[in-house]
C-alpha cells in the first residue's frame, strides 16, 4: 500500500513547470537552450542563491562560473567546476515557483 501512496506524490512532481536537469547560457553548448533561459532561471547553489552561474546540473550537482575577467585563447571566460547541491527554478513563476533538486 505504501507504494501507491508515493506514486501519485511522484507524478505530481513529474507534472510541474521545472527547469531543465543541466543548462548553460553559452551558445556554442549543447545544452543552451535560448526560450528556457528567457524566462529566467533560479539557481541556488550550497544553499545561496547565484548570479554568475554559466552552467549547472542537478544530477551530476555542480555548476560553472567565471574565473574572474580571464579568459581564454578564443575570447571565451574561462569557468571553475563547483561541486555541491544545486536547485533550480524558473523565475517567471514568481515566489511559490517549484523547485528542481
Amino acid at each position: 500500500m505504501t507504494d501507491d501512496i508515493e506514486t501519485p506524490a511522484a507524478s505530481d512532481n513529474a507534472g510541474a513547470d521545472l527547469p531543465p536537469d543541466r543548462l548553460a547560457i553559452n551558445p556554442k553548448s549543447p545544452f543552451f537552450d535560448g526560450d528556457k533561459l528567457a524566462r529566467g532561471v533560479g539557481i541556488r547553489f550550497k544553499g545561496a542563491v547565484r548570479t554568475n552561474v554559466e552552467e549547472y546540473c542537478i544530477s551530476e550537482g555542480w555548476v560553472r562560473v567565471q574565473a574572474g575577467k580571464t579568459m581564454d585563447r578564443k575570447g571565451q571566460p574561462l569557468t571553475l567546476k563547483l561541486s555541491g547541491p544545486v536547485e533550480a527554478w524558473y523565475e517567471d513563476l514568481g515566489e511559490g515557483a517549484p523547485v528542481a533538486k
